[in-house]
């Protein structure tokens, strides 16, 4: 490989580095690799290559190496230490030794300007798709916002800036339709690191989704002085979310509300509708549950912690607004709180 030549791999290299990020000694290690490869398919030789590549001539040596053995079964491998001798004048082989020279295998030029393209392409395309899936994996489980790029019957693909990511149909509100072009707000359930790139999937339905709308619409949450302690949701229809503050002077549900309903009409906004209540949490079961019941008002709870299970009596004009339109309001206090509800009027109780 001559001087021109030599120049021009460093040069590809330094550019490459510059423009794609990737350090010019991973491309060279790469090639070196592809090298030893090709080397050793010319010299018949399974091990005892080395190629080493200078990172700033980049003038090339390929060393072949022999080890030294009593009896010699391949002779592109071994030598006997009589051979050593002539071969490796002043040094003291053994036998088990590994000595090595620098060869020139035929056409050199012509494979290392092959073997070096192939290479080069190659850990491009492995770096290029490694920097996607470490920028794409440190963005799971949280909120991302994606354009909807194509829409088929049970999926949506969506571009997230240098990838797409797929919100497949169990992921998909039920009801919720899409038009191309569209800003959409996805949580990012996994990041799939495969051979044809990061495979991304999302979420629309995940609790977690409307958790992670909240802390970038508020900033106490954000900032840690209100915590969310617990999200039942049924997406598209209804969430119960608790919260708590750790500022006695911030109203947690206020925080979360915002002024004129701001902030929670964001995140409804962004769900289409949603409902969304918003409940005082309280490490007191009893009072979690009352509160977890909302609108309806509890005038009785019993709570068997061993057994997580909670007795409720509301008033009896009450007891369809606790039980919620086909149980929803009683299923999301039940998932939000962790205790078995039992809601019962008044009247049924008396009776």
């Amino acid at each position: 490989m001559d001087k021109e030549n030599k120049n021009m791999l460093i040069e590809a290299l330094n550019t490459i580095e510059k423009e794609k990020d990737i350090p010019k000694e991973v491309l060279l290690e790469a090639i070196e690799t592809a090298l030893v490869a090709a080397v050793k398919n010319e010299f018949k030789k399974t091990d005892n290559v080395q190629v080493k590549i200078d990172p700033e001539s980049g003038d090339i040596k390929v060393l072949s190496g022999y080890e030294v053995v009593e009896e010699v079964e391949d002779e592109a491998m071994q030598i006997t230490p009589a051979e050593a001798a002539v071969r490796f004048p002043g040094k003291k082989l053994e036998i088990g030794d590994v000595a090595y020279t620098e060869v020139i295998p035929r056409d050199f030029g012509r494979i290392v300007a092959s073997k070096a393209k192939q290479a080069i392409v190659q850990k491009i395309r492995e770096e290029e798709r490694k920097q996607l899936y470490d920028k794409y994996a440190g963005k799971e489980h949280e909120v991302v916002t994606g354009v909807v790029q194509r829409i088929t019957e049970k999926t949506v693909t969506l571009n997230l800036g240098k990838m797409d990511a797929l919100l497949i149909e169990s992921e998909q509100i039920r009801g919720e339709t899409f038009r191309l072009n569209e800003r959409v707000k996805v949580y990012v359930l996994e990041v799939k690191d495969t051979p044809k790139g990061p495979k991304i999937t999302v979420s629309r339905t995940h609790p977690d989704l409307v958790k992670r709308l909240f802390e970038n619409e508020v900033s106490e949450v954000a900032d840690g002085i209100v915590e969310i302690k617990s999200i039942s949701r049924e997406a598209g229809q209804r969430t119960k979310m608790a919260v708590y503050s750790y500022n006695p002077n911030v109203d947690p549900v206020g925080a979360c509300v915002g002024v004129n309903s701001s902030r929670v009409n964001a995140v409804v906004d962004e769900l289409r509708g949603e409902k969304i209540d918003i409940i005082n949490w309280s490490p007191d079961p009893e009072v979690l549950i009352k509160n977890a019941l909302s609108p309806a008002k509890a005038v009785y709870v019993d709570v068997n912690e061993d057994e997580h299970f909670a007795r409720v009596i509301v008033p009896d004009h009450q007891l369809c607004l606790a039980i919620g339109t086909g149980g929803q309001n009683a299923r999301l206090a039940a998932r939000l709180t962790g205790y078995k509800i039992d809601i019962k009027g008044e009247s049924q109780v008396e009776g």
